[in-house]
């Protein structure tokens, strides 16, 4: 085994006692660790690879235990009375520690996005607020592994939760979303606790060392492979709970939930508009087609006589037709409806996004078209953000959209509709047929909830970076 994977050496593993009685704890710790994994499985089935994806490591700097994915380190004494006090409190922390690798907790950073630019960067940042973010990182993992633990009515891992804990979870639940690592690292930061109440948060959600995560070993490459691992393992578990265990997926909270929000699939927003773009000659002059070389020898041979000139038309992939329809519903947020557009805006006045002449209609729509406004500059459609405003805030209905811009396409307003973008919630009643153009439903992370999106359409998910908030 190699225990140089987490920086100790034998005396640290043992603890400084003899071959011999290091050896029988050993083998009393990893007897322990099988019998936790064995009553898991018989109640968590779907977890059969997860539990039995680790080597045991006995490790006196561990506390009871920790892992990095691959091995689980634990401490021999403490890990026995550990057991002896309740064994639940074992297979608790087993499945704790499996949860952290499911949804690559050890591998993912606490740091935010601004002090994440590199090296650097980082070195420049100041050390207490990195402490402060990574100790947020931290409980927010503990928390999200011990809600779904206590969401799970399952007896070898049921136990009577505190006051401070089922208050926590009572006030991370308002926000109605499915409580990941990182949307509860946003919820805790808004909270603006002391830092005793963190201490008391830390105290009641701690169940296992950190110190074997990736993330804080800052000198050691990124395992890829043991991530991609764990990936492969969550994806194939969500399968088995979506199909074959259903039953079993009622009586364990929100795991499925989770699984899904990790393993959903979010694009970059940029890139995405780019696929509604057409490929068309532009009047401009094409520098990368010019050869520099002949015009100066030209020059310079008859004085004011170049040999090429330089094209006068270039070929580019920019945005020449498509439509975006707004959900005016009054289950969507206006909030985000306008950063939604104030987004697409910015893309679509960058320098290289659209021809100089468009043809972009913007709708709003509820369970009927309210407005449709075309915009056929970039003019026309920094006047329409100027003036924006709302129509609606009825039910919810999607065909009377596409029934119109299929109308328009009828009609000769669009000679080559690319696609249409439909910024929505999910609910609502889906056409039956698939239309004559590329569709692709739009949702904000945070006001996301999983839907039946018809298979002809793309679901597309957009992260809170994506809105710049």
């Amino acid at each position: 085994m190699n225990y140089e994977m987490a920086g100790t050496t034998t005396e640290q593993r043992t603890g400084g006692i003899s071959e011999q009685a290091a050896e029988r704890l050993e083998q009393i710790g990893r007897e322990i660790l099988g019998i936790c994994r064995d009553e898991l499985y018989f109640s968590m089935r779907f977890l059969d690879v997860a539990l039995s994806s680790f080597v045991y490591v006995m490790d006196a700097e561990a506390s009871p235990f920790g892992t990095d994915g691959y091995h689980m380190y634990f401490h021999p004494r403490e890990l026995g009375g550990l057991y002896r006090q309740n064994r639940i409190l074992a297979n608790r922390g087993y499945l704790h520690m499996v949860l952290h690798c499911i949804f690559r907790h050890i591998w993912k950073s606490g740091v935010s996005a601004e002090s994440a630019g590199g090296e650097e960067r980082r070195q420049k940042e100041c050390q207490e607020k990195d402490r402060q973010e990574k100790r947020y990182w931290d409980l927010s993992c503990d928390i999200a592994a011990e809600h779904i633990i206590d969401g799970c009515d399952l007896r070898p891992v049921r136990f009577s939760r505190s006051l401070l804990r089922r208050e926590t979870y009572r006030k991370l639940e308002l926000s109605g979303h499915v409580l990941n690592a990182e949307r509860i690292c946003r919820l805790l930061s808004g909270w603006n606790l002391t830092d005793r109440e963190l201490a008391m948060l830390e105290e009641e959600f701690r169940v296992d060392d950190h110190r074997y995560w990736e993330n804080s070993r800052k000198k050691q490459p990124p395992n890829q492979q043991m991530q991609q691992k764990w990936k492969d393992i969550d994806e194939k578990m969500e399968t088995d709970l979506e199909t074959f265990s259903k039953e079993a997926a009622e009586k364990n909270g929100d795991f499925l939930g989770e699984l899904r929000v990790e393993n959903r699939e979010r694009h970059d927003y940029r890139e995405f508009l780019r696929k509604f773009s057409v490929f068309r000659e532009e009047l401009q002059a094409d520098p990368d087609t010019f050869d520099y070389g002949f015009y100066s020898y030209g020059m310079s041979l008859y004085g004011n006589m170049p040999l090429i000139e330089p094209l006068e038309t270039r070929e580019e992939h920019r945005i020449e037709e498509f439509a975006v329809v707004i959900d005016t519903s009054m289950s969507c947020s206006g909030d985000l409806i306008r950063k939604f557009l104030e987004e697409t805006y910015s893309i679509l006045t960058e320098n290289d996004s659209f021809f100089r002449k468009v043809n972009i209609h913007i709708i709003q729509c509820d369970e009927k078209v309210h407005q449709d406004v075309k915009i056929t500059s970039a003019e026309e459609l920094e006047n329409y953000m100027e003036h924006f405003r709302l129509y609606g805030e009825g039910g919810t209905d999607f065909r009377p959209a596409f029934e119109y811009v299929e109308e328009l396409r009828q009609n000769g307003e669009f000679a080559a509709l690319k696609g249409m973008i439909y910024f929505t919630d999910g609910y609502g009643i889906y056409p039956e047929r698939m239309p004559a153009w590329r569709t692709a439903f739009v949702f904000a992370e945070d006001d996301y909830r999983d839907v039946d999106v018809p298979p002809w359409a793309i679901r597309l998910i957009l992260k809170e970076e994506d809105f710049g908030y």
